[in-house]
């Protein structure tokens, strides 16, 4: 009963994460490749990266599962950003695991480094001594978000697999088995919004179904938007609309307005926009510059500036991008008009 109602409280991420290497619903090439490879026993040295939510974690622990059965815990040791990532967990944990043998257990062990691009250069280079001195009897594991983080010497150690973000045909079908299990309601138009936000992350589409999930009866796509407080796309239009047709003054009191009543953050509203002025056919200087522009306000964004000053300057780039867009036109009338 206790087991029970532990397994309703987990956070979904953990409740469906998969258990074997058959529930993965994406990356259909990398576990054939493994598959092979534990078949044959000739797992080498892994390598794992790409972005968050992919699947990278999941992959190596229905791996495991796979290789060691019940003796996994034994067999495996995971190391994770949370833990001390120093050149002494390398001489001291790391060291020790990989130079013992397991009574009454065969085979190579395995050592998982979850998120190694968060490791020290000191302990790269220690690593890479353990790596080549207990590979007898030990197998690792490294997980990355960022390759190039991790040094050239290990990753000539490692058979590298990158982990590609999901698309949303992937992604579809299981969380649409976890919204018939969990027995939520959800609209057409909310399970757009939920993939759209995730943006080829697993995680972070389970995350934003089940915060939405708790707070409202239904989830559609206003419920998801005010969840997870993004733009709603009617406003981000509105705003892209202001920007692109109407003056300076009346556009900056309609995102004001916005931003005082419905507490959106101009770094989001610029988010939106940005991605709205991709799909606009402005003339290549005119587009040069907006984006070069935009680029600089986003910067500036990060850096903590005062945001009325860089909503001011949001509106400006376009006012400046539409002039230039004029002068444009006129120049080809006139040129038109003496041919």
């Amino acid at each position: 009963m206790v087991d029970q109602e532990a397994a309703q409280s987990l956070p979904w991420v953990e409740k469906y994460r998969p258990k074997t290497l058959d529930d993965l619903v994406s990356q259909e090439d990398i576990v054939s490749t493994l598959n092979k490879l534990i078949d044959s026993n000739r797992l080498p040295h892994l390598l794992f990266y790409g972005p968050p939510g992919t699947g990278k974690t999941s992959t190596i622990l229905a791996a495991t599962a796979r290789l060691f059965g019940s003796k996994a815990k034994a067999m495996t040791l995971e190391l994770n950003a949370s833990d001390d990532r120093g050149i002494g967990v390398v001489r001291d944990q790391i060291k020790e695991f990989a130079g013992t043998k397991k009574l009454f257990s065969s085979g190579s062990k395995l050592i998982i480094l979850d998120e190694a691009d968060a490791m020290t250069n000191d302990a790269q280079a220690a690593l890479r001594r353990v790596i080549e001195k207990y590979s007898a009897n030990t197998r690792f594991c490294l997980i990355c978000n960022y390759v190039n983080k991790i040094t050239p010497a290990l990753q000539s150690r490692c058979t590298r697999f990158r982990f590609s973000p999901l698309s949303n045909e992937q992604v579809r079908g299981r969380v649409g088995e976890i919204i018939a299990a969990e027995n939520v309601s959800v609209t057409p138009d909310g399970l757009n919004a939920v993939l759209r936000l995730g943006k080829g992350d697993m995680r972070r589409i389970l995350n934003v179904l089940q915060a939405t999930a708790v707070a409202y009866p239904e989830v559609n796509e206003a419920s998801v938007y005010l969840c997870t407080g993004n733009v709603l796309p009617q406003d981000a239009d509105a705003v892209t609309k202001a920007l692109v047709n109407e003056a300076f003054s009346p556009c900056v009191d309609l995102l004001r307005s916005m931003v005082r009543e419905k507490g959106y953050a101009i770094g989001d509203i610029l988010t939106e926009v940005a991605d709205r002025v991709m799909r606009i056919e402005f003339p290549p200087m005119a587009m040069a510059c907006l984006l070069d522009e935009l680029s600089n306000l986003e910067y500036r964004l990060a850096t903590g500036t005062n945001e009325q000053l860089q909503l001011a300057s949001l509106v400006s780039a376009f006012t400046t991008a539409r002039e230039s867009m004029g002068k444009v036109l006129e120049e080809q009338r006139s040129q038109s008009s003496k041919s």
